[in-house]
C-alpha cells in the first residue's frame, strides 16, 4: 500500500513539474523579448547584475545626456536662482563627463562607442518637464534629478564593482563622489 502510494505521489509531483518547466519556457520567452527592448532602462538599474562595457557607456552616456538636456529646459522654465544655478552646474559637469568616457572608452582594446540613447523612461521624464514652467517645473526638475542621480550612482557602483572592463570600473569608480554630490545638492533643492 506504501509503495503503490509513494509511486502515485512521485508520478503527480513528476507530472506537475514537467508542466511548470512548460509553463516556464513559454513565459521566459515572451520576457526576453520585452527584456531585449528595454535593454537600456535594465542597464540603468543595479538590480540588473554586471553590465557589458558596451552596455554601461551607453547607459553613462544616456545619463548624461538626459542631465545636460533637462538641465538646459532649467534655463527658460525654471523660477528658482538655486534650480537654474544647480542646472548650470549640470550642464558643465555632464558635459565634462561625456567628453572623459568617450575619451576613455575610444582608448580601449577594442575601443567602445557610447550611445546616448535615452531610455523610455528619460525621454518621458524629459517630455513631462517641456510643459511646465516656474515653480511647477522648479518642483517637477528636483524630483527628476533626484532619481536621475540615484539611477546613475547605482549603475556606477554596479559596474564599479562587478563590471566587466577595468578601465570602465576605473572611471565608474571615479565618477562615484561626483555623482553623489550632485544627488545630494539635487535633494537639497526646494
Amino acid at each position: 500500500m506504501k509503495i503503490k502510494l509513494l509511486i502515485l505521489v512521485s508520478g503527480s509531483v513528476l507530472a506537475l513539474t514537467a508542466c511548470n518547466k512548460h509553463d516556464e519556457v513559454t513565459t521566459n520567452a515572451a520576457d526576453t523579448n520585452v527584456a531585449m527592448d528595454n535593454s537600456l532602462e535594465t542597464n540603468m538599474t543595479a538590480e540588473a547584475g554586471p553590465m557589458t562595457a558596451q552596455g554601461f557607456a551607453n547607459a553613462a552616456a544616456a545619463s548624461d545626456r538626459f542631465e545636460i538636456e533637462s538641465s538646459k529646459l532649467a534655463a527658460g522654465s525654471a523660477k528658482s536662482a538655486a534650480v537654474k544655478s544647480f542646472a548650470a552646474k549640470m550642464i558643465s559637469a555632464h558635459t565634462a563627463s561625456t567628453a572623459k568616457l568617450k575619451s576613455t572608452a575610444s582608448a580601449m582594446n577594442p575601443p567602445v562607442t557610447p550611445d546616448d540613447t535615452l531610455t523610455t523612461d528619460q525621454q518621458s521624464t524629459l517630455d513631462s518637464l517641456k510643459g511646465k514652467t516656474g515653480a511647477d517645473f522648479d518642483t517637477a526638475y528636483a524630483a527628476a534629478q533626484v532619481g536621475a542621480h540615484q539611477k546613475a550612482l547605482d549603475a556606477l557602483k554596479n559596474y564599479s564593482a562587478s563590471g566587466d572592463n577595468p578601465t570602465l570600473k576605473t572611471f565608474a569608480d571615479g565618477l562615484i563622489p561626483t555623482v553623489t554630490a550632485h544627488l545630494n545638492m539635487a535633494k537639497g533643492l526646494k
